[in-house]
């Protein structure tokens, strides 16, 4: 079972900037594709960008050109970069891995944004 943790969240201003990361534990880690989701109170919980093994990326529309999703397997880690944030993008973040019929989820972080 890979554990993932999440970290780099925090209070900014509308504009401003956030780097997420996402720390794994196991070697399996590197072929697992991974995906950042957003949970916003009373809201699902939605895919904002993912990352294959072999480091091809797609996004949600909502944040294409705003974030970027990176992966460090040397590190065990995946990164989301935000920028430009708005307030419509508060919301507690969370990681997960998925390989195969597998999946493991972090315990998520907080992104606020204030206008």
């Amino acid at each position: 079972q890979v554990q993932l943790v999440e970290s780099g969240g925090g209070l900014v201003q509308a504009g401003g900037s956030l780097r997420l990361s996402c720390a794994a534990s196991g070697s399996i880690f590197s072929f697992m594709v991974v995906g950042w989701y957003r949970q916003a109170p009373g809201k699902q919980r939605d895919l904002v960008a993912v990352v294959t093994a072999g480091g091809s990326t797609e996004y949600a529309d909502s944040v294409r050109g705003r974030f970027t999703i990176s992966r460090d397997n040397a590190k065990n880690a995946v990164y989301l970069q935000m920028n430009n944030l708005k307030p419509e993008d508060t919301a507690v973040y969370y990681c997960k891995g998925t390989r195969f019929q597998a999946e493991s989820w972090g315990q998520g972080t907080q992104v606020t944004v204030s206008s």
